[in-house]
């Protein structure tokens, strides 16, 4: 038995009795309800029936339109946002490869000849001679032991950040995918609706032509001819505004892409409502642990409890081993012989006596940090929690303003074919025909509207329920 041996029990014997116990992780129960709370209002049971689990459906089966999807692979590849998170993830993968390469000792190997002639002058019977000394060998140095764990949940630990990394890179994804889906709808709600406020502008032109030449024959008042020039000039706000907004509508999709989306790929108007797949809502329990960002929270909180592992570890002694071996000979030719083997060892334990409470004080401060990511990781579940709330909640009243929307435009058009016919004929003056005219363009524009924040809260539905990346 090594003469050590002996010293290094009689170490670990001392350290284990002041050593604190063993940490082992257990997830946190969520803290919060079993069910949605949807304010009472249950899922619209035909967009609901038989719908896909968000976190099951990627990106190219939620978004069934071809130009977006275009759009949405043109950002994956130029966001730079998205582009650092993924630099983020291989430097921190690096980090953990370093840090599992330390549980493993360094061998070098390495040959040296040493040569050198001493004069005559400075030698005891005034003849000069040359000396060689001729060494191969290799050497271990300074591996440390692992016997308590420390260099295990370093190790660990860096997995862990890295695991939580990686799901920040896909949480930033979904939320890229997310981000464009909202800005492309907003673009096409925006040009729906300019090109509806042009339809207006021009059937206003028209009628303000008629009603000046019928005007000039006599039949036609100036105050008819006053109202109507009103109805075109309030259609050429419309769409002096709703231009301008689509070159801020572009420039921000651009941002978020990265690079100038082709005119090709941007949308012409809202398109149909099944532009997007629905997605079913799931229990909590299932789909929140699913959440990217609720997994690099979880990720985060198993490596704050390697820390603690890391922490209790220095209680222990740490034993380092440093040694070596090889061929050592002033001869070239008998280097390899037996009698030129020489070997090293020299093992190394350290264990600190007094450290004014240091240990126990980083032992106590990776407790809170424990203690701080169990807080942080609840809070992003409750977050996301009401983000999913929230969410389905709108999806059903922003379906049921919508149908009810519809159907008030159908009443207003109706009502401005019954009124305008009426004035053709004679029976109402063409004021009743402007009020028609306005009401019926409004619900339009509120129509467009309700559709686009529908289909801007399906998109927002499917990232808060871990969309699939």
């Amino acid at each position: 038995m090594h003469k050590s041996l002996p010293l290094i029990a009689s170490l670990v014997l001392l350290a284990g009795c002041a050593a604190p116990r063993r940490q082992t992780y257990s997830q946190p129960p969520a803290p919060t309800p079993p069910a949605w709370t949807a304010g009472g209002t249950a899922p619209d049971a035909q967009t609901a029936a038989g719908a896909p689990a968000a976190a099951d459906l990627k990106w190219q089966e939620f978004f069934t339109d071809g130009k977006l999807r275009q759009v949405i692979q043109l950002a994956l590849a130029n966001n730079r946002d998205l582009r650092l998170a993924t630099l983020n993830v291989e430097k921190v993968q690096a980090q953990y490869r370093l840090q599992r390469a330390a549980q493993y000792p360094t061998a070098t190997v390495g040959a040296s000849v040493d040569a050198y002639r001493m004069p005559a002058d400075m030698t005891n019977n005034d003849k000069s001679y040359v000396s060689d000394s001729n060494q191969i060998g290799a050497e271990v140095s300074s591996w440390e032991l692992d016997l308590f764990g420390r260099l295990r949940n370093l190790k660990e630990q860096a997995l862990e950040q890295y695991l939580a990394t990686e799901q920040g890179r896909i949480a930033s994804q979904i939320s890229l995918v997310a981000s464009v889906g909202s800005s492309y709808l907003s673009l096409a709600g925006d040009r729906e609706s300019l090109r509806l406020a042009q339809a207006t502008l021009e059937a206003q032109k028209a009628t303000y032509d008629l009603v000046r030449r019928t005007r000039d024959l006599g039949v036609k008042s100036d105050l008819d001819l006053s109202e109507t020039l009103s109805q075109v000039q309030a259609a050429e706000v419309d769409v002096v505004g709703y231009t301008g907004q689509l070159t801020l509508d572009e420039n921000a999709l651009n941002l978020l892409v990265g690079a100038t989306v082709p005119a090709d790929l941007l949308p012409d108007g809202l398109g149909t409502d099944q532009a997007l797949r629905d997605v079913a809502e799931g229990l909590p329990s299932d789909v929140l642990l699913r959440r990217p960002d609720i997994l690099q929270a979880e990720h985060q909180l198993k490596a704050a409890y390697a820390n603690i592992d890391v922490a209790r570890a220095a209680f222990f002694p740490q034993i380092y081993l440093t040694g070596g071996g090889g061929f050592l000979s002033g001869a070239l030719q008998q280097l390899f012989s037996f009698r030129a083997l020489t070997w090293e060892f020299a093992p190394q334990v350290t264990l600190p006596i007094f450290d004014a409470g240091a240990r126990k004080t980083k032992y106590q401060i990776a407790q809170v940090d424990r203690d701080t990511a169990v807080a942080d990781y609840e809070k992003t579940i409750q977050a996301a929690f009401r983000e999913v709330s929230d969410s389905l909640s709108q999806r059903t009243r922003l379906l049921e303003r919508q149908n009810a929307q519809q159907a008030l435009v159908n009443t207003l058009d109706r009502t401005y074919r019954l009124t305008e016919a009426r004035y053709k004929a004679g029976i109402d003056n063409y004021l009743s025909v402007l009020v028609a005219q306005r009401s019926l363009y409004s619900g339009q524009q509120s129509l467009v509207s309700l559709r686009l924040l529908r289909l801007t809260n399906l998109v927002t539905l499917y990232k808060v329920l871990g969309g699939g990346a």
